[in-house]
């Protein structure tokens, strides 16, 4: 990364418009890919003052650059890794296994019970938010459609039981990071901060409590959303016509190949291996700490060996032979290319946030001179703000608990609450901003379009989001 210091404009108020001009015009205008790229290249056009060439080949090194980062490249491999195995789980006939093993046994009858189905996967699958939204949408996806319900509903369960879950649970590599953040604060016992931080962490909570009082159990939708299913009530098309899912139809729509047996442990058995392999993976990056593993090896390790586990059980069975094991794993990985192309612009219109300092401006614009029963509300917001224009929610943790704490211990706030406050406010980005890794990995897991996803799920996030700052406004003034 080049030197900060040398640039134009770092740490003003332009510092806020390529993320959020990205955003609008990607909600907008569906154009997600022209959307990203044009926040990219503003936000160079704006550090080199506005000199077009300059910023253009900037801008082109920035997408170069993320493939630096060792965290970036895992992720993207892991996405594209995705398509391979979902090709074979859908080629073995272990997806139609699995749907016709639920059928025969009743036990997912009517769309409740689908829509628990899912709910209860994203809860107990807490080892990592891509993996969560990963087999919620695997195992749902193929009984979301046969019971005519939304692919759109369904992203939206796979992306409010992911991060909340998992910022909730610190099992996981979330609570390994942020522990480490709260160690660097000081705290001698940052685990039990962490712990009694979660009570104060309405953001997560509620969504969870919304999505499967409100969504699964009445059954009550507004907005998109209410139109999407609507959608799919008349005409049964659990897509809008149009759309563009972030999974090539091709392989989501892949079928055994005649004669070929449907067998529900072509698919259960690699999920399996998926989920199990996430805390493996952990417990041996973190040499037998789980706390101190590392989530994006983890999550690689995974889905390649669940890859592996698929290849194999479709080539003792001889469903495919050596050279069309080969085709198919690539015609998967292929199909995730629209996916990885996101995730770069995303990761690259992070970079440049980091670099213009967007975060900082927006977390110090209000930091002087704060009445001490607006200071949970107002970290809250901020870090609601910082996560959904930079998408990234550990991005947001880390610029916002070194000011947060601070903060609450001047004004005589629990620090507790502080971080509550600002894991929320971070969950919030990470669940709902169109650049966030995991919004992105929920409309893959869904195979819907991901500005369908961002339109449909956005207004219940606001809603939820909504009442968690008005607790703490309560909060702040009860304090």
């Amino acid at each position: 990364m080049e030197v900060v210091e040398s640039y134009s404009h770092v740490g003003t108020w332009l510092s806020v418009l390529p993320p959020v001009l990205a955003i609008v015009l990607a909600i907008l205008t569906r154009q997600v890919y022209i959307a990203l790229a044009f926040g990219v290249f503003l936000g160079w056009l704006i550090l080199h003052d506005f000199a077009f060439f300059e910023a253009l080949a900037a801008t082109i090194n920035a997408v170069v650059r993320v493939f630096e980062s060792g965290y970036n490249t895992k992720v993207i491999l892991f996405s594209a890794m995705v398509g391979a195995l979902i090709a074979f789980t859908q080629y073995s006939g272990g997806v139609q296994g699995f749907v016709e093993w639920i059928r025969s046994r009743k036990l997912i009858t009517n769309q409740r019970r689908a829509l628990l189905l899912s709910w209860l996967i994203g809860v107990v699958v807490f080892v990592e938010s891509s993996i969560t939204s990963l087999v919620n949408g695997a195992v749902s996806r193929p009984i979301f459609d046969q019971q005519r319900l939304s692919r759109e509903k369904l992203a939206y369960l796979c992306d409010a039981t992911a991060a909340p879950i998992c910022v909730l649970i610190p099992l996981n590599a979330w609570g390994a990071y942020i522990d480490g953040l709260l160690t660097k604060e000081g705290f001698e016992a940052p685990i039990e901060i962490l712990l009694g931080s979660m009570t104060y962490n309405f953001y997560p909570i509620l969504t969870l409590v919304f999505s499967l009082v409100v969504i699964v159990w009445w059954r009550k939708d507004f907005g998109p959303m209410k139109t999407a299913d609507e959608r799919v009530a008349t005409t049964g098309d659990v897509l809008r016509p149009g759309a563009e899912p972030v999974i090539a139809p091709e392989v989501m729509e892949l079928q055994a190949p005649e004669g070929v047996p449907h067998r529900a442990i072509n698919f259960v058995l690699p999920i399996l291996t998926l989920v199990v392999m996430m805390p493996v993976g952990l417990y041996i990056t973190g040499e037998g700490d789980m706390l101190a593993g590392s989530g994006s090896t983890s999550v690689l390790w995974a889905v390649m060996l669940a890859t592996a586990v698929a290849i194999t059980l479709s080539l003792t069975q001889r469903i495919v032979t050596g050279r069309e094991a080969t085709d198919l794993f690539f015609k998967g990985f292929g199909a995730l290319l629209p996916l990885v192309t996101l995730l770069v612009f995303a990761f690259a219109i992070g970079d440049v946030a980091k670099v213009l300092g967007t975060g900082d401006y927006m977390a110090g614009i209000a930091a002087d001179g704060l009445p001490r029963a607006l200071t949970l509300p107002l970290l809250f917001v901020l870090a609601c703000a910082v996560a959904f224009s930079t998408g990234t929610s550990w991005g947001t943790f880390a610029i916002m608990i070194p000011i947060g704490v601070p903060m609450a211990a001047v004004l005589g706030v629990p620090p507790e609450a502080a971080i509550g406050a600002v894991l929320g406010g971070g969950v919030f980005g990470d669940h709902c901003s169109p650049i966030s890794d995991t919004t992105l990995v929920s409309s893959m897991a869904a195979g819907t379009d991901h500005i369908d996803h961002v339109r449909t799920q956005l207004p219940y996030a606001l809603v939820v989001a909504a009442v968690a700052m008005a607790g703490y406004l309560v909060l702040g003034i009860a304090l």
